[in-house]
């Protein structure tokens, strides 16, 4: 007999997509609703800031199925429509028009929002974000128009981005507020690589870098006035805090992003730092789910909640949760992953370092030619490993972050022994 359950996702995210795949490959034959506030359907987002925003891979590569995949396997696929409220009570989902979708479970896989830029002239046409599917064609027609481009933000949405424009033969400058870029995800050993990095492909990287508004041009002034007015004329360079201004086309904003957490946090949920979860990926409630950039999961083997905002976490999570839903009891323990690609340069990381930091980095291989494997050790134990144009050795790094017992550094930096005997 089939199941007269109702299973809810919003978000038609990655980690919503696959969930609502493993509910299918898992046996559960009720009924499920996907409801996402994008147009499109689920897509994958690395594309965005890499291949497909260089123009290297076709559009129907970004979606996680084909478009009749979710007819075909039975979902309910609500596009271009929000949730605006969550009743816990009652277990219903309120959508932006007034209809009500009552569940018996629901996974809230919302994702995040990208943080705003807030200084004055940031609402200019010319400034750009890179989130969405739109914002990633938007951005690459934005590219054949503007010969200078600024990237705000030295992350990995920062530096993708800046790749891509320089592969198009833009004029980039990249405005960082740290002293180095990926500094706090890096440590400055590793930081410096990607410094160089871009330096050698011909950006102008600016550290110590404090933004203080946005130059814009309104009607016919071409050359703009100090500050600029929000909105009403396009950007034409960004105002530094030393009071010198860097000329721009095109101003790409990458500062950042804040898990979207508000339908939860307005239904009474912990959102504090994303919706809190246990390892299971479930909330306090139990009819209620999180999963991907939303979700502030309790992880095992860290032994702390962590917000990953990655693809693969995405991925990885959106199987556990659905798991979870039918009553299966699986746990979220896998170590943290994601990749970039940027120039000749291609990296895997997986791992975590925790706010105490690490005691030791270990390099195996060629940090100058950037042919490498890095460790981060605390306490004597590899707590991450980064691998740059070295390939597969993930599930080797990852065996040494779950041992219980240190290693031996001079063991870890010696290509002559294996991974899998270090």
């Amino acid at each position: 007999m089939a199941s007269t359950q109702t299973l809810v996702i919003v978000g038609a995210s990655l980690a919503g997509a696959i969930a609502a795949q493993t509910l299918r490959q898992e046996g559960f034959d009720g009924r499920v609703v996907l409801v996402g506030a994008e147009s499109h359907p689920p897509y994958e987002r690395p594309p965005l800031s890499k291949s497909y925003l260089q123009g290297s891979s076709p559009r129907d590569d970004v979606f996680v199925h084909a478009a009749d995949w979710y007819t075909r396997h039975d979902i309910e696929l609500r596009l271009g429509v929000a949730a605006t409220s969550l009743d816990r009570v009652a277990r219903t989902v309120t959508l932006a028009g007034g209809e009500t979708i009552a569940y018996d479970r629901l996974l809230l896989a919302t994702g995040s929002v990208p943080r705003l830029l807030e200084v004055p002239g940031a609402t200019a046409d010319g400034v750009r974000y890179l989130r969405t599917l739109d914002d990633s064609e938007a951005l690459r027609a934005a590219f054949a128009g503007s010969p200078r481009v600024v990237v705000i933000g030295a992350g990995w949405i920062g530096l993708e981005t800046a790749a891509a424009a320089r592969a198009a033969g833009l004029e980039v400058t990249v405005l960082e507020a740290a002293e180095l870029p990926l500094l706090r995800v890096l440590g400055p050993e590793l930081a410096r690589v990607f410094a160089d990095l871009h330096r050698e492909h011909g950006v102008d990287l600016r550290l110590g870098a404090q933004v203080t508004g946005l130059r814009v041009a309104s009607g016919g002034d071409s050359a703009g006035s100090a500050g600029g007015a929000d909105g009403g004329g396009s950007v034409t360079g960004v105002e530094l805090g030393d009071g010198s201004v860097v000329p721009a086309d095109l101003v790409i904003v990458g500062i950042g992003v804040s898990p979207a957490v508000q339908l939860a946090a307005d239904a009474g949920l912990d959102a504090s730092d994303g919706i809190r979860v246990d390892e299971y990926l479930r909330s306090p409630d139990p009819a209620v789910f999180a999963a991907g950039d939303v979700a502030s999961a309790y992880h095992p083997r860290i032994g702390r909640h962590l917000r990953v905002e990655h693809w693969e976490n995405a991925r990885r999570q959106g199987v556990i949760a659905a798991r979870s839903m039918i009553g299966e009891r699986v746990a979220f323990d896998r170590q943290p992953y994601f990749f970039t690609d940027q120039y000749d340069l291609g990296m895997e990381y997986v791992g975590h370092v925790g706010p105490e930091g690490y005691d030791e980095l270990v390099v195996r291989g060629d940090l100058g030619k950037r042919e490498f494997i890095a460790f981060w050790l605390g306490g004597g134990r590899v707590l991450a490993g980064m691998n740059v144009n070295v390939w597969d050795v993930v599930d080797d790094v990852e065996a040494l972050i779950s041992r219980d017992r240190s290693v031996d550094p001079r063991r870890l930096a010696d290509l002559q022994i294996p991974l899998a005997q270090v």
